[in-house]
């Protein structure tokens, strides 16, 4: 239990990155580079806040950019000249290691002092501000089942019995409340410090969590990577723009790749 937060914080960029690959794999393509393509755009923010004084947050949207621009590159080759993607990401997994080399040498290394890139990995979430999340995301989740439940209800379409709906809403209470208070708890070793509080890596991978599942699930955007996923002649028929989501897909994975 001591060591879950650690866990949270470790597996925070996995999962981000995890989520970049997901829209490459709707399509049926693979992406091999998008971990070496990240380290990139890391070594390109870390060069744009020690050597270039800027901000973090323009280090970071620079960072963003790098992989963006990747991604575009990846996907011209991908879509436009209908080279496999795992040849495409191979060739780009090993050439990028190269530009990693090219920016910072052998070896090298960039130190990030700055307090907001560090305290990412390293900074908790006050103890009330952690039980307010998790009362705001069971309070979200509770509005949004008895809101789609309702709905269904009202316009007579096909919907679970209400107890389901109240069972699902208990799970997820259960588990987001008893993270939070496992969380919370103090986990230092040393009774002379004090370690509390919900990681902010936590919130922010929930975050980007929801807000992708948005995108895939409830915008025009989402459906058509799942129609030419599924069918892309079928889709390129009604009207679907393929090499644009081939390429689009791309963009994102490696953007994503870069921001974890």
């Amino acid at each position: 239990a001591l060591n879950l937060a650690n866990l949270v914080t470790q597996a925070g960029s996995i999962c981000v990155l995890a989520m970049g690959l997901v829209f490459v794999l709707l399509l049926g393509d693979i992406d091999l580079s998008a971990g070496v393509a990240g380290g990139v755009s890391a070594c390109a923010m870390g060069l744009m806040i020690v050597n270039g004084g800027w901000p973090w947050w323009a280090g970071v949207l620079a960072g963003i950019l790098c992989g963006a621009a990747i991604g575009l590159a990846i996907g011209l080759l991908r879509a436009k000249l209908g080279i496999p993607s795992f040849v495409v990401t191979l060739a780009f997994f090993l050439g990028l290691q190269g530009v990693t080399l090219k920016l910072i040498g052998e070896g090298g290394s960039i130190r990030i002092d700055d307090p907001v890139i560090r305290g990412i990995t390293i900074d908790n979430m006050p103890v009330t501000a952690g039980w307010l999340f998790a009362l705001l995301i069971v309070a979200g989740f509770t509005g949004l089942e008895l809101y789609r439940h309702r709905t269904k209800v009202t316009q007579g379409l096909v919907h679970p019995p209400i107890g389901v709906v109240i069972a699902r809403i208990i799970g997820v209470a259960a588990v987001t409340l008893g993270v939070a208070y496992v969380l919370n708890l103090n986990r230092s070793v040393n009774p002379n410090v004090e370690i509390r509080g919900i990681p902010y890596v936590l919130p922010l991978v929930g975050a980007l969590l929801i807000a992708l599942s948005v995108v895939l699930n409830r915008t025009s955007y989402g459906r058509h990577i799942y129609a030419v996923g599924g069918n892309a002649e079928a889709a390129r028929r009604a009207g679907i723009n393929v090499a644009r989501i081939r390429m689009s897909v791309f963009v994102v994975c490696s953007s994503l790749a870069a921001l974890s």
